[in-house]
């Protein structure tokens, strides 16, 4: 079932069948984090894990951040990370990549996911969920509709609130609902500067000084991805995938009971901008931080609000002083409410 990865040493891969769709075959991918044949896991690293974690992944996105995956191993955690269908290891070529007409159908990805990973730890394992961005609202939803089943909850950045202001959310969605009904596939014209590519590829103009830490990816060579699994400047939107991104928004507001302890990291302000600007390197280019402030005493009974200083939109993949800060607030969350149970 388990294959290496082409994260290398360390990271292996399972290939999950899932139910075809109307375009035919359908798969999600399972990446598991192995420390012991990983040469560059934390010396402090336990060889019993306590709790298992599943993270999942954003729009036009995959899983990649392997720091994540090294941190989260070291404090005790079964490291998983999903690719959800018709995304990164698992698309096809007969699919549109990262379409669904809803936020559920992912359920079955889960399941699938929650079947390997019981059956390699116990059902008695306690369970934390990550989610980024999109991956974020859809945990989020995830947890709403299955109370008692996890842990906790690790949000990054999530995108719990369409851009501009719910307003504009609400105005907007019967025009969507009706294009969706008749042609779910079609490509809308969304705007796409590019600027969160060129934070995470470390562009820079031949005048722009490097910063003091050459050695941290995100200032000197960039992070590495495969171009193909997170396309530049983007992946097209549909009109059905976005339908049910503003009906994921519309349950949020309406507020979410997710019974378990919920932690969500952002940056400490929103940069957005119709031309480059070099402090973009150290705000959210992508979403308004603030509207995702205002809904988190909404998703249930314990959140925590982590604001980073100079973090970027995936927080984990900021630069090294603020990862630091990142996985210590994580590590400091996790002792609390998950391995002191």
């Amino acid at each position: 079932m388990w294959s290496p990865d082409i994260l290398g040493p360390g990271f292996e891969a399972a290939t999950l069948p899932l139910l075809d769709d109307d375009e035919g075959e359908v798969v999600a991918t399972l990446v598991r984090h192995i420390p012991a044949n990983d040469p560059l896991a934390l010396p402090s690293t336990p060889t019993t894990p306590t709790f298992a974690f599943l993270a999942v992944h954003g729009w036009n996105d995959y899983f990649y951040q392997v720091e994540l995956a090294r941190m989260i191993s070291s404090a005790g955690g079964a490291f998983y990370g999903l690719d959800l269908r018709k995304y990164g290891r698992s698309q096809r070529e007969h699919q549109s990549p990262g379409f669904i007409t809803s936020l559920s159908e992912y359920d079955e990805d889960v399941h699938a996911a929650l079947d390997v990973i019981y059956e390699e730890h116990g059902w008695e394992i306690p369970l934390v969920f990550y989610g980024h961005s999109t991956g974020g609202l859809t945990m989020a939803l995830w947890s709403d509709r299955h109370p008692g089943a996890l842990a906790g909850l690790v949000l990054n950045a999530p995108w719990l609130e369409f851009q501009g202001a719910t307003l504009v959310r609400q105005l907007g969605t019967p025009i969507i609902d009706s294009l969706a009904r008749i042609s779910p596939e079609v490509i809308l014209p969304l705007p796409d500067n590019g600027f969160y590519n060129r934070l995470l590829t470390a562009w820079r103009d031949e005048a722009e000084p490097l910063p003091v830490d050459e050695d941290d990816p995100f200032v000197s060579g960039g992070w590495k991805f495969n171009p193909e699994w997170r396309r530049y400047p983007s992946t097209p939107v549909r009109a059905g995938w976005l339908q049910a991104i503003l009906h994921g928004h519309a349950q949020v507001a309406k507020g979410l009971d997710i019974s378990c302890p919920t932690i969500v990291l952002t940056s400490n302000k929103t940069l957005f901008s119709d031309k480059w600007l070099d402090e973009m390197r150290g705000a959210d280019t992508v979403l308004d931080v603030e509207q995702i402030w205002r809904r988190v005493p909404s998703l249930g009974r314990v959140t925590t609000l982590i604001r980073l200083e100079g973090a970027i939109h995936d927080v984990t993949l900021s630069r090294a002083s603020v990862r630091s800060g990142a996985f210590g607030e994580i590590r400091r969350w996790l002792r609390t409410y998950v391995t002191a149970q």
